[in-house]
């Protein structure tokens, strides 16, 4: 891999997990991530990865496709099933246009043929790092609004999924059988506990849960 300037950037407690049964390239690349400080873990084998990955990890993986026992494409297959979202680039030295659309159509983020140069790996690394935390962020917004949602009484969450419908409040008390003054005192405490200062960020956070 060729020297330049080039570094990657990404979450400080991010990891590249390396997945190739090659222990020289494994440890070129730990030295190379570790120069632009970048963590890094190797792992020879997929069972190896699947048995040490934390659960919640976050970073990116960069797979060999060719592996003893769960090979490349399976273990992808695999980490989709379990719903891990890292992102996914695929190394491989036997590369072809039906693996490769494989690869992507399953959703991998991009995918290098080795020898690769050292330009190309950190900026493929810089962009699933780049994917990741926008997916952890998402996925920590999720929780929050989550969280927020379970302080609403059972007749709260009635009323909001009238709101976010875009009922009035009289066609929700009429809805529910309930006087228009309870729907607004309802409504405001809808409000101060899903923390949404206005209909349309209301709107958009039930949107994120998905369940209204």
């Amino acid at each position: 891999m060729e020297k330049n300037r080039a570094t990657a950037s990404g979450m400080d407690d991010a990891v590249i997990y390396i997945v190739d049964d090659d222990l020289d390239l494994c440890n070129a690349l730990v030295e190379l991530f570790a120069s632009v400080s970048l963590k890094a873990a190797c792992y020879a084998t997929g069972k190896a990865f699947l048995a040490s990955l934390p659960h919640g990890g976050h970073g990116c993986i960069l797979l060999d496709v060719r592996l003893p026992g769960l090979n490349g494409l399976e273990l992808q297959e695999h980490l989709e099933r379990v719903g891990n979202r890292m992102p996914i680039i695929f190394m491989t030295g036997y590369g072809d246009i039906p693996m490769t659309v494989r690869a992507l159509k399953a959703g991998a983020a991009n995918f290098l043929e080795k020898p690769f140069r050292q330009h190309a790996l950190l900026e493929a690394v810089n962009e699933a790092l780049a994917a990741d935390m926008k997916r952890v962020a998402g996925n920590h917004d999720v929780e929050h609004v989550r969280a927020l949602a379970t302080a609403l009484t059972p007749r709260e969450a009635e009323v909001m999924k009238g709101v976010v419908a875009g009922l009035m409040n009289k066609q929700i008390a009429y809805e529910l059988g309930i006087k228009e003054i309870t729907v607004k005192l309802h409504r405001a405490s809808v409000m101060r506990k899903m923390e949404a200062s206005s209909l349309p960020e209301l709107v958009r956070k039930v949107a994120i849960l998905g369940s209204y």
